[in-house]
């Protein structure tokens, strides 16, 4: 976007056609758009919305949603607070104003606790999971982060700022306004982290220069206290992990853990020679050199590009033996890799560094040959003209992040009015997406609903395997076909909320696990998708769309009704019994007795 005023006004035109569409709340499109970049910026783990006001004790309580189960995140219990202005010029939030939602935030956390607050919510709300997952998972929680998300201008900048403690758990405040969202998507780049080891974090890094003046990539081995490295991770979690490496975090091995465990609550002091240590990147480094010493300052964009294990782990005994991180210590391997480099440069850091991890997370970098088959097949296959046009477009996607804005930045005049014709921001699709469309129509919704993360991690791991056996797969037909899956899970993004059995609220678990329950069944009676014929419509045909919200329905059943024990719809929908439960419900298709609507055009793949 050119400027901050432009890309509000983008934002807002953009969720105003899409309300018009589907009848949702404003307030809940604009939830999910904005709050989605705290999710792919390692801010939190998974996304739920969660809508409360109200009032306790003559306390006033609000909450807007959640980062997911604090057990899943590493003790964190990420709440959020949204706020939404519909005025054409973007409006202004102070200190004060901030405060004062971060204190309605922290009274629904408080209210959590008392079984007599939980008891006054309607079992089936989104709100009366929340708040019982809350009180389920408290004595797990190791740091309250309190997250205001909005599209007015805040006037000073907080990012994970320490703002007191609530029953000895620290609470942090972090604040994601209009000017730092247009920042990220603007720039195609993550949001740096700039640590100041000396300033913040007990003192700077003794190393040793591990490359000659004229290197293009300077090196440094370095060593850093555990307490220090748990510390920053305290403070920006996932963040401090490259974000295409984060991901494969969950796939750790449990002896590894248990490992690294034992070392620091036995051996501390032997840490530094058991452990391989870490291997980091950062834009650039400040050094001091001290009587012949050197020593790192301060790292910009710090990130843990191999060592995500070993840094998990100390952060974890910050809760439970803090007094070991004192005689830890933990070999750093530190490049300094330019950002205009670091796409070619660092996944060979982390593919050729020592690993405690037999998964290899370099191998699905954005510049693994997947994506970049995916992005060479989206950038000259000209879609078909869409019904009531007669012009073909291209489906952009975006291998790495910001691609999309980058190159319209850099065209104007005629060139710009073309790139929008032939590249409408309406068919950008990103990693996530492609990997959300294709795992709900591999019968996999319970992995979809963990996040968008949690889900790519679980199909990158998948796919880079079967690209291993047979790349030759992935051809024309397939991106066809992955497209025609996108198309699909939009339309019905569009149309389940105007269903009169909508329950208000899911949506998402509702469409990954309609699409999943009819392939399902069509595969049972030997019937599948015509992918083919949504390509060449770019849009699902009628019979195909009825078919799709029956099933939608169905599942929609069978969210809102969590087994016994579960009153949290969205963790019900993360459990591989809520995909058994609704593959077994019975389905009434329009025309059961049809011939077959999908001959899969393009190779099923069973991740």
């Amino acid at each position: 976007m050119d400027s901050i005023l432009e890309f509000s006004a983008d934002l807002l035109a953009g969720l105003r056609t899409e309300q018009a569409e589907t009848d949702l709340p404003l307030s809940d499109l604009a939830f999910d758009r904005m709050c989605s970049a705290l999710e792919s910026e390692g801010e939190i783990e998974a996304l739920d919305r969660v809508e409360y006001a109200g009032t306790a004790l003559g306390k006033t309580l609000r909450i807007d949603g959640t980062g997911g189960d604090p057990r899943d995140a590493d003790g964190i219990l990420s709440v959020i607070i949204f706020e939404m202005f519909e005025t054409d010029e973007p409006s202004t939030i102070h200190s004060a104003d901030a405060k004062r939602l971060f204190g309605h935030l922290l009274n629904f956390v408080r209210a959590s606790l008392r079984k007599e607050f939980r008891d006054s919510l309607h079992p089936e709300t989104a709100a009366a999971g929340t708040a019982q997952m809350i009180a389920t998972a408290w004595r797990s929680v190791t740091k309250i982060k309190l997250i205001l998300v909005t599209n007015a201008i805040y006037s000073a900048r907080i990012d994970a700022v320490l703002a007191g403690s609530m029953a000895e758990v620290p609470i942090t405040y972090n604040i994601w306004d209009l000017t730092r969202l247009h920042r990220i998507e603007s720039s195609g780049m993550r949001e740096k982290i700039v640590v100041r080891f000396d300033r913040d974090f007990g003192g700077a890094l003794p190393a040793i220069a591990a490359s000659g003046d004229d290197a293009a990539f300077p090196s440094y081995l370095a060593v850093i206290r555990g307490r220090q490295l748990a510390d920053i991770y305290d403070r920006w979690g996932a963040r401090m992990l490259e974000s295409n490496i984060r991901s494969f975090i969950q796939a750790r091995r449990k002896s590894v853990n248990d490992g690294i465990r034992n070392t620091i609550n036995h051996e501390p002091e032997m840490f530094f020679s058991y452990n391989n240590g870490l291997s980091a990147t950062a834009d650039s480094v400040e050094v001091e050199n001290v009587g012949g010493a050197i020593r790192i300052v301060a790292a910009r964009n710090l990130q843990i590009v191999n060592g995500g294990q070993t840094t998990a782990s100390l952060h974890a005994a910050l809760k439970h033996s803090p007094d070991s991180l004192d005689r830890v210590h933990v070999q750093v391997k530190l490049t300094v890799v330019p950002p205009d480099a670091s796409e070619d440069v660092v996944p060979n850091i982390s593919r050729f560094a020592n690993s405690q991890n037999k998964i290899d997370a370099a191998d699905f970098f954005s510049n693994h040959p997947f994506h970049l088959r995916v992005e060479e097949f989206s950038r000259r296959l000209f879609a078909p003209p869409a019904q009531g046009s007669t012009r073909q477009t291209l489906w952009f996607y975006e291998r790495a992040k910001g691609q999309y804005f980058v190159a319209r930045a850099r065209l104007s005049g005629a060139e710009r009015t073309k790139f929008d014709r032939e590249c409408p921001k309406s068919q950008l699709f990103l990693k996530t997406d492609l990997a959300k469309a294709e795992y709900s129509f591999g019968m996999k919704p319970d992995i979809v609903s963990k996040g968008a993360q949690k889900n790519f991690a679980a199909f990158a791991t998948g796919i880079g395997e079967l690209w291993a056996e047979d790349e030759a797969g992935y051809d024309e037909t397939w991106f066809k076909g992955m497209v025609a899956k996108i198309i699909i899970f939009r339309a019905l993004e569009k149309a389940v909320p105007r269903q009169e059995w909508y329950p208000g609220g899911y949506r998402a678990n509702i469409i990954t696990y309609g699409i999943a329950k009819l392939v399902f069944d069509g595969t049972k009676s030997g019937r599948s998708l015509d992918l083919a014929s949504v390509w060449t419509a770019q849009s699902v045909p009628d019979t195909l769309m009825s078919d799709l919200l029956a099933a939608c329905e169905a599942a929609a059943d069978v969210l809102t009704s969590p087994e016994s024990g579960m009153k949290n719809v969205t963790e019900w929908a993360k459990k591989p019994a809520c995909w058994e439960a609704v593959s077994r419900c019975a389905v009434v298709y329009e025309d059961p007795g049809a011939a077959p609507r999908i001959r899969i055009v393009a190779r099923a793949r069973a991740h």
